[in-house]
């Protein structure tokens, strides 16, 4: 069959910069292509060659006679005097209410995307720049197309969405690229993965996962690779195979190509260990919220909520967009004072809050000099850097270092005003989305910091992989005026929202799936789907992951015991702890003898 969209000795640079060298490659019909990169190397280019928006300087881009496609770039233009219901549904003959409300596929994109929660009557023009990406992404997928082409579609929205808009793209059988940092997103939907790099477009089957292993497995083949980027995937690698082991069945001559390369695989994060560091630079209070009453748009985001943050706390945030995470990082900040209730701040306490907007830098000084401007030398984790050392961790090359500041992208800024936060060695670090705009590399960077950094953490984020890799406490805003302990992490989450109704429907994809001929075939009765084993076998490695932190703070707390035996009140409270884990591990041993079922 011929593919759908052909590149022949494709061409194109800016300035004396070739992005695109010589390239040909093409897209077959059904294929779900991952495209990953530098920042800077050519992606969003690459898709608006595919998409016909910008032109090649030389070569020639051929597409299928009648090719249905839609793109969606960081710089799609919505018309400015429509509105929502004029932008996404009356250009595809959608008028009246019930002629939408009535497709199944439509009423899942408008919930899915929480668009319909924008007000379908409102004008495009009021709108932020993540709700008008939001419409823009609606727009292209209520059309019925061959080819969709996305450009970073996760950047704005929140866990639940990203989800959705996974399930929603590998229940359709149009072909799809996109271009994304996302990790989780990248493995549930990939069939393939392209990664620009030099000019040139390395192919791979599979999606993170799989690209993780084969470039490793090039690092390892390759004698002149770079010592850092072996570094980075042997890192890489030993968090897949213990954190994510039995997601999936890799193919055995990957694994044995791999273990060269891991034969000295770094060790897990000891927690004990750099809580105990953090403790002794930070003592016991950190940061507390005593009682607290905050209301947001008059509604109760914190309702009498004493929430305390220990020395070496490392905390995922969640919630849906408007929840009121970031509201909660600026109390915690001391950016807003709360309407009832206390802060508090442990004395020793240097605290850095990386904010979405981006800050106001320095920009009549070059990189390096503005990270000097801070520091010359910090000491992150075991480790010490000089201001250069950490720059080129975060993508800032030798020679680019003497860039001027006014000069840089906004993704160059943002990695630049990460790197002056972690230059004034804070030891309580609130982090709002620090994925955005940044490439898969520097995020491993950032993990790989983050890992062995001693400190009070809390992050908010929609990259999954992150928050599962760098945080060892999940925990969630339902809009309840709690703050409320997820022990089962985001999947734990996800499944509490769709349990309470979450957005609709749509939020899962659920009604979409059963509704079209896309959907998974019924098994026999009685007998589990091939996808429901394969949802069998993901929930067993959770709960096994689990169950091991269980194992281990329940042999943590009978230490303690032994040790308290001759004070009474921290008996009890020890007790009190124990009996909790153990409650919570005897309910996920259920849960996990009912998965293994399944999966067998």
């Amino acid at each position: 069959m011929a593919n759908l969209v052909n590149l022949e000795a494709v061409r194109k640079s800016y300035g004396v910069r070739p992005l695109l060298d010589g390239l040909s490659i093409g897209i077959g019909a059904g294929e779900r292509i991952g495209v990953v990169g530098l920042n800077g190397g050519g992606k969003t280019t690459l898709l608006e060659i595919l998409a016909g928006v910008e032109p090649p300087d030389d070569g020639r881009v051929s597409w299928m006679r009648g090719l249905r496609l839609a793109v969606v770039t960081q710089r799609t233009e919505l018309p400015a005097d429509a509105t929502v219901r004029q932008a996404v549904l009356e250009p595809h003959g959608f008028t009246a209410e019930h002629e939408w409300a009535a497709d199944p596929r439509i009423r899942s994109i408008m919930q899915g995307l929480g668009i319909d929660a924008l007000g379908l009557d409102e004008p495009v023009h009021i709108m932020s720049g993540g709700e008008r990406r939001r419409i823009a992404l609606a727009a292209a997928l209520v059309r019925e197309l061959d080819l969709l082409v996305l450009d970073e579609p996760t950047n704005h929205l929140d866990v639940e969405g990203v989800r959705w808009l996974a399930e929603h793209l590998v229940a359709r059988r149009c072909a799809a690229v996109v271009v994304t940092h996302d990790r989780w997103f990248l493995n549930e939907v990939c069939t393939r993965t392209w990664e620009v790099t030099g000019g040139r477009v390395e192919q791979y089957e599979g999606g993170y996962e799989d690209w993780v292993y084969a470039r490793a497995e090039r690092a390892r083949l390759a004698a002149n690779a770079e010592e850092k980027r072996r570094n980075l995937a042997r890192k890489e690698l030993a968090w897949l195979r213990r954190g994510a082991k039995a997601r999936t069945s890799k193919p055995r001559y990957r694994v044995e190509a791999a273990e060269a390369l891991i034969a000295n695989e770094p060790e897990p994060r000891e927690s004990a260990e750099l809580v105990a560091f953090a403790r002794r630079r930070l003592g016991k209070t950190v940061l507390e919220l005593e009682d607290v009453r905050y209301t947001l748009d008059d509604r109760p985001l914190l309702d009498g909520v004493t929430w305390r943050l220990g020395p070496g706390d490392r905390i995922g945030l969640v919630g849906v967009n408007g929840s009121g995470k970031t509201s909660l990082l600026r109390l915690l900040a001391g950016d807003t004072e709360p309407q009832a209730g206390r802060r508090v701040v442990g004395k020793t306490v240097r605290l850095a809050y990386l904010r979405q907007e981006l800050e106001d830098l320095p920009a009549q000084l070059r990189v390096l000099q503005a990270v000097e401007d801070v520091a010359s030398r910090v000491t992150l984790g075991k480790r010490e850097f000089s201001a250069s050392q950490l720059a080129e961790r975060f993508g800032f090359p030798a020679a680019r270092q003497w860039t001027p500041v006014g000069d840089l992208s906004g993704g160059e800024r943002r990695r630049l005003q990460l790197v002056r936060l972690l230059m004034g060695e804070p030891n309580v670090l609130l982090l709002d989305e620090p994925t955005n705009d940044l490439d898969i590399d520097t995020l491993q960077q950032l993990e790989d910091l983050l890992d062995s950094w001693a400190g009070t953490l809390v992050v908010v984020s929609h990259d999954r992989y992150l928050v599962e890799r760098v945080c060892d406490t999940v925990v969630a805003l339902f809009g309840d005026g709690k703050i409320t302990h997820l022990p089962g992490g985001i999947d734990d989450y996800l499944e509490r929202r769709d349990r309470e109704g979450g957005a609709g429907g749509g939020r899962t994809g659920g009604s979409e799936r059963a509704a079209g001929p896309q959907g998974p075939q019924e098994s026999p009765a009685g007998k589990p789907s091939a996808a429901e084993q394969r949802a069998a076998q993901k929930e067993l490695a959770r709960l096994e992951r689990r169950l091991d932190t269980l194992h281990e703070k329940e042999n943590r707390l009978h230490a303690k015991l032994a040790e308290a035996a001759t004070e009474p009140d921290r008996l009890r409270e020890l007790d009190e702890q124990l009996q909790d884990v153990l409650a919570e591990k005897d309910e996920l041993e259920q849960r996990w003898l009912a998965a293994a079922d399944t999966a067998d």
